[in-house]
């Protein structure tokens, strides 16, 4: 007999192709999707470099797609490098107008977290129309949306696997999301030579995100104490068995490789392996959720302007802190995979030890670490808490029942 606690499910990009080189696959996907109207979304910077401008001047140059029917059709592609850091609902709209004006049949998004999640929204809005505010929250996209898909260059969002997209909504000064299992991407390509020439903060920041995901994915709610949230109308599944293994070798990439990838950027086998921990970490919380970390930082994101990576860093070790009761096992599970020294400690040690070695990768990556630092003011915590407090599905996900009280608190230890 079915039990509610009993089944779990696990999604992902339709199709997933990784690797150094891959993104010259790129036209046989269009080819095997029988598509010539692409729209390329992405910003100004990336579209000046050199292994992007050349991929655009390869779908400009290509003389004709064959498709399995037999049609022969031109590749006309669309430009869009309106994209921004921490994208607002106008610069989705931008994207999404464009889409709609030239006709597209598709989207690929190029770059970071940001664009790609753009992209998404512009495959929802150019195929349903309307505004990128009519789909936000979870389960709201009615159908399948135009093929998408999603070449990262970056190595932290887990954007090119993920069934969500975040804007900011400049108004209300806080992040919405986009949840939607149409959202996934009809292929990620997984290109680890696109994050060669991400400067140091971006390859910092990024990589404290793919941490978080993996962290977040590894230690949440179990899925058999969801029973009683819907399937059907949950974001998130909680933590089982497929997405603790996914976030267990992401954990583990990144306390190998993030500082090599930090400090030397040239190091094509640290860069490989951040660009698989963040795909492996994406799969993981885009199943088993994010949690409260998240939920604190879409606020004070929208509030500070700090970057999402480095705004979800900086919260980390004061979230664990937090949860470290109730998930000690876990905890020293991290430690080890984050190249801690655990012989002779017990577990409530050797789970501390992982909170010790966060604080360590923060300090070696150089990203900031106080609220303060990112120009919170202090008065602004209980605003800051109770929006957070109101973004359920990620207080729900969380391994412990948090109070507003408890939100408060956390942000007043990382301040």
């Amino acid at each position: 007999m079915y039990q509610p606690n009993t089944v779990w499910q696990f999604a992902t990009a339709a199709s997933i192709k990784f690797g150094r080189g891959c993104r010259y696959q790129l036209l046989d996907q269009l080819r095997l999707h029988g598509l010539s109207r692409p729209i390329v979304v992405l910003d100004a910077t990336i579209r000046g470099l050199p292994l992007v401008s050349e991929l655009l001047d390869s779908l400009a140059t290509f003389p004709d797609v064959q498709s399995d029917g037999g049609l022969i059709s031109k590749i006309t592609a669309t430009v869009f490098d309106g994209c921004k850091p921490e994208p607002t609902i106008d610069t989705a709209l931008a994207a999404c107008t464009a889409a709609v004006q030239t006709g597209a049949d598709c989207v690929i998004g190029i770059g970071g977290g940001s664009n790609l999640d753009v992209a998404k929204i512009t495959a929802v809005v150019a195929r349903y129309g309307g505004q990128p505010s009519d789909y936000f929250g979870f389960d709201r996209v009615p159908g399948p949306v135009l093929p998408l898909f999603a070449l990262p260059t970056t190595a932290g969002t887990g954007s090119e696997v993920s069934h969500s997209a975040v804007l900011t909504d400049v108004e209300q000064a806080v992040k919405v999301s986009t949840l939607s299992r149409w959202l996934r991407p009809t292929c990620a390509m997984v290109d680890p030579a696109l994050t060669d020439s991400c400067p140091r903060t971006v390859t910092a920041h990024s990589g404290i995100d793919a941490l978080v995901h993996a962290i977040e994915a590894y230690t949440n709610r179990d899925y058999s104490q969801m029973v009683n949230v819907d399937p059907q109308a949950r974001a998130y599944e909680g933590s089982y068995p497929l997405t603790r293994l996914f976030a267990a070798e992401a954990i583990r990439l990144i306390g190998q490789s993030l500082v090599i990838a930090c400090d030397h950027p040239h190091d094509k086998a640290a860069r490989d392996a951040m660009s698989l921990a963040a795909m492996l970490a994406g799969m993981a919380f885009s199943n088993s959720g994010v949690g409260i970390v998240h939920a604190l930082e879409y606020p004070i994101g929208a509030a500070t302007h700090v970057g999402h990576g480095e705004g979800n860093g900086l919260l980390l070790p004061h979230v664990m802190r937090y949860n470290l009761p109730i998930r000690v096992a876990e905890f020293a599970d991290i430690a080890r995979w984050l190249g801690m020294n655990v012989v002779g400690l017990n577990h409530r040690q050797s789970a501390e030890a992982a909170i010790e070695a966060v604080v360590e990768l923060q300090h070696s990556i150089g990203i900031r670490t106080r609220l303060s630092e990112i120009g919170l003011a202090r008065e602004s915590i209980p605003e800051m808490a109770a929006k957070a407090f109101e973004i359920k599905r990620l207080m729900d996900i969380n391994p412990q029942t948090v109070q507003l009280s408890d939100l408060e608190s956390i942000l007043a230890s990382a301040y």
